[in-house]
């Protein structure tokens, strides 16, 4: 809704730059067919809340608008005659045109085309028309063509054949020369036919002396442009052009004081009159450059009070500097106050400048009434203006019109820029017109446009959602040939789809076609793929990626390893496709016990403790000795997958080919508690403590986790005596533990209580300990005070996030306004509530009827990204 999404503009000129009425029982019609009709997504178009304006009035008016620019049409034509036909029979379909051959004629096709070759063309074949001579003035613009292409080795080629050409003779020779080496950059080759010219007796006209003098600035020649001004000035060829290049020289060489005075002096002497208005704004443009903006605004204002020269040039270079620095609000104001006070009207650039910058920033409703401003004044819109008003429809939720505007193109010559074409696409896509985006995508690749890499993940991405694989493999093979790599996501969920529609070799020939291009993808996208392949059962494509990925210098992690060789025991003959995987890997890159570990951990890891050992056997026939990063990975393969007895075997092999140190001695502890053989582990434990070794502590906590859970709380509370005498300190993992078991029974407690009284330990360190668990068994009553509990906790071991939620789970059964002080207190103290705070909560309060307060806070963690835990749910 073009007032609904823009706010509101006075009705009345709405309809009369837009030129129709408008009823208000006008009902949204249906598009007339066609077979890449949009589906509308928005609601009608409303201005002022009055009407309802209909898409076809909407599109109906701009083409009227676009159509204005007939000669557009013709040079279209003309061109693609040029680009289409061979050269005969382009000449004879250029003559059937009757085109009307003028010099303006000829200059304004030269300045519409877009590709050099189709304008060099164009001049040759009007050259060769009777009646029709080449001027220095096309000769120029083609040079200036060549110029900006940078086509260098092109134009110079142009000018030495230049007496060859059949035309030559109906021109001056040496002036087109001059001129021709001198929009070349090349001075001083122009300089050198000049005074050859002069030792010939022969001179420059007027127009080729300054564009000379004019490149002379360009090259920064400054002592050569002195000599040729006074040239100019000694024939009485000097004029405004001349005066103009001068500032010109003036403000390249920062001389911006020089170049005020000269051209007040101009003014005062009558030497220029109101078209002074162009050096004007060339040392505003140089004020601006140099952002002295406020001295370039004085300045042109001392010029409008005068009123002795034309500032209309002037007021657009200002206007065009001011957004070019980020000031558009300012720009816009002095547009709207010239316009009012001076009746000042900026030429198509002018607008366009400012259209595309207000686009940039989202101001829409701007966009919009700048474009019925330029309509309403009858200024033609160029292809610029055309491309940014399908933006502005697209950026204003009228993807229907842009795309009824773009469907119509032919009819009004509008060729869309690469923005406008991201913009239709993007926005199609968001509509759900796939079919559409797609659509005009395969058009821009006709004309050599191709999307950025937003765009082609925008319509990537929308083509994956909507399962259209087959448009979507068109669109990455088109740009892999344009050895463009999109985004390794884009990839990875493409070849991902393919494997879900079992079309996994389609995947694996877009590997190849990637490969092709010689460009090295990134990390991500080989993370992807390989995960994409291994998800869909083709873990064979995945392994041949994987060896390649570190081909390219990717190191993979072990968890990337680790998956592959898990999923190819999910295909058939998988022990023959690891070995092999294993021989290729060796085949591929230099055999190290590294790479051996690795699939050593994958089989481990995927349960296959015999083949793990196959390998760590091949590894010793190798030669290579097994590190002690091995002999860990075998005995928590054989731990893990419940191979006590072949652990115990291999530990004590080792222990005759190795010492044991604390890392195979942590492993074996750990790796036993959780296969739940503690009575091994604490035999273990007891063994290598009397041969001297300090076990790590997440031995202890392993065990003292696995007798709580088999409830041999007299061993624990043992253990962690044992612990305290070698001076370390209960972590937050034992302690929490501990507290957990505590909230579920009384008999850690009385344990606890049992033994240290019958050692008379009852004021030993770990009395304050023993205090805790009572507390959270409730032996001691009912203690509501959760700051007591959190300084005694912290006296025993530092509290975490976990011993809080256990105190909120305490309190939440006692009293629930003190469990959400202490919610409170939490957030206070700089954690982040997780899924379980906030289920202990939500569980209390239903517990004790305040379903209200709980729905509220099920709300605020729904937001947070958390779900409810099986039993809270089963209990709402």
């Amino acid at each position: 809704m073009l007032r609904t999404k823009l706010s509101s503009i006075t009705t009345p000129r709405a309809f009369r730059v837009l030129g129709f009425s408008i009823s208000t029982s006008t009902v949204y019609p249906a598009s007339p067919p066609h077979k890449h009709h949009v589906h509308p997504r928005h609601n009608p178009v409303i201005l002022g809340g009055i009407g309802t304006l209909q898409v076809k009035d909407v599109v109906f008016s701009f083409k009227q608008w676009f159509k204005s620019s007939k000669n557009v049409l013709l040079m279209d034509r003309i061109f693609r005659i040029l680009a289409d036909l061979s050269p005969e029979e382009a000449d004879a379909a250029l003559g059937r045109l009757r085109l009307p051959l003028s010099e303006r004629f000829v200059l304004d096709v030269l300045a519409h085309g877009k590709d050099v070759l189709s304008c060099l063309k164009f001049f040759d074949w009007v050259g060769r028309q009777p009646g029709f001579h080449h001027s220095r003035a096309t000769f120029h613009a083609t040079f200036k063509i060549l110029t900006r292409a940078k086509l260098m080795s092109l134009m110079l080629g142009f000018l030495q054949n230049f007496t060859e050409l059949r035309y030559v003779h109906r021109v001056r020779f040496y002036d087109t020369l001059v001129m021709g080496y001198a929009v070349a950059g090349k001075p001083e080759i122009a300089l050198q036919l000049f005074a050859k010219m002069r030792f010939q007796g022969l001179d420059l006209d007027s127009f080729a002396y300054h564009v000379l003098l004019n490149a002379l600035v360009e090259e920064k020649w400054f002592d050569a442009f002195r000599d040729v001004v006074e040239q100019i000035r000694m024939r009485g060829l000097d004029n405004e052009v001349t005066y103009s290049i001068i500032v010109k020289n003036f403000c390249k060489q920062g001389q911006l004081d020089e170049a005020k005075a000269f051209v007040e002096q101009l003014v005062e002497n009558g030497r220029i009159g109101l078209s002074g208005g162009h050096m004007v704004g060339l040392i505003v443009d140089a004020l601006c450059k140099r952002k002295r903006f406020e001295e370039a605004g004085k300045w042109l204002e001392e010029f409008r009070v005068s009123g002795m020269v034309s500032l209309e040039q002037a007021y657009g270079v200002w206007i065009r500097d001011l957004v070019r620095a980020g000031r558009l609000d300012g720009a816009l104001e002095f547009l709207h106050s010239k316009k009012e006070s001076e009746r000042f009207v900026p030429e198509v650039w002018g607008y366009n400048i400012l259209i595309c910058r207000l686009l940039r920033e989202n101001r829409l409703v701007e966009v919009f009434d700048l474009l019925m401003e330029m309509k309403e004044d009858q200024i033609l819109p160029d292809k610029i203006t055309m491309n940014a008003a399908l933006c502005f429809f697209c950026k204003a939720g009228m993807v229907d019109v842009a795309f009824e505007l773009y469907e119509s193109r032919a009819e009004f010559g509008l060729s869309p820029n690469s923005m406008a074409y991201s913009y239709l696409i993007i926005t199609l896509c968001g509509n759900g017109n796939t079919d559409e985006a797609y659509h005009v995508l395969k058009h821009s690749l006709e004309q050599n446009y191709f999307p950025g890499k937003k765009t082609f993940s925008v319509l990537a991405n929308a083509l994956y959602r909507e399962g259209k694989l087959d448009k979507m493999k068109d669109l990455i093979l088109v740009s892999l040939d344009r050895n463009i790599m999109p985004s390794a996501s884009t990839y990875g969920k493409f070849i991902s789809a393919l494997c879900g529609a079992r079309k996994a070799d389609d995947g694996y020939m877009i590997q190849g076609e990637i490969k092709k291009i010689n460009k090295v993808a990134s990390k991500n996208y080989y993370f992807n793929t390989i995960h994409g392949f291994s998800a869909l059962n083709r873990a064979d494509i995945a392994a041949i990626l994987l060896i390649e990925f570190q081909e390219k210098g990717h190191t993979p992690s072990r968890s990337l390893f680790r998956t592959v060789i898990y999923r190819l025991f999910d295909m058939d003959n998988p022990e023959k496709r690891f070995l092999k995987f294993l021989e290729l890997q060796l085949s591929q890159l230099e055999p190290t016990c590294k790479v051996y570990n690795l699939f050593i951990d994958g089989a481990g890891y995927a349960k296959k403790p015999k083949l793990a050992r196959e390998v760590f056997e091949m590894m010793q026939r190798s030669g290579i000795v097994p590190n002690l990063r091995s002999d860990i990975l075998i005995l928590q393969c054989y731990l893990k997958n419940g191979r006590i007895s072949d652990a115990l075997n291999f530990f004590s092999d080792l222990q005759k080919r190795r010492k044991i140190g604390r890392k195979l001695s942590n492993t074996m502890v750990v790796g036993l508690c959780k296969a739940n053989r503690e009575d091994i582990a604490l035999e273990m434990l007891k063994r290598f403590r009397e041969n001297g070794l300090t076990l790590s502590l997440e031995c202890y906590e392993e065990l003292v986790k696995v007798l709580c859970t088999n409830r041999r709380y007299n061993v624990v509370v043992n253990l962690i005596d044992e612990f305290e005498k070698d001076g370390r300190r209960v972590s937050s993992f034992i302690g929490n533990t501990l507290l957990l078991h505590s909230l579920k029974t009384h008999n850690l407690f009385e344990t606890w209580f049992r033994i240290k009284d019958k050692c008379n330990e009852i004021s030993s360190p770990s009395l304050m300990l023993g205090q805790v668990i009572g507390e959270f068994s409730g032996c001691f009553g009912v203690k509501q005070d959760f700051k007591y509990l959190e300084e005694a906790i912290q006296q025993c071991f530092p509290l975490d996030l976990y011993t809080y939620n256990m105190l909120l789970r305490k309190l939440s059964r006692i009293n629930m306004d003190i469990a959400l002080e202490l919610f409170s207190w939490i957030r206070r103290k700089g954690y982040k509530p997780n899924r379980w705070t906030y289920d202990t909560l939500v569980h209390g309060l239903v517990k004790q009827g305040r379903t209200s307060e709980a729905d509220r806070w099920v709300e605020e963690m729904f937001r947070k990204g958390f779900e409810l835990t099986n039993a809270t749910k089963l209990l709402i």
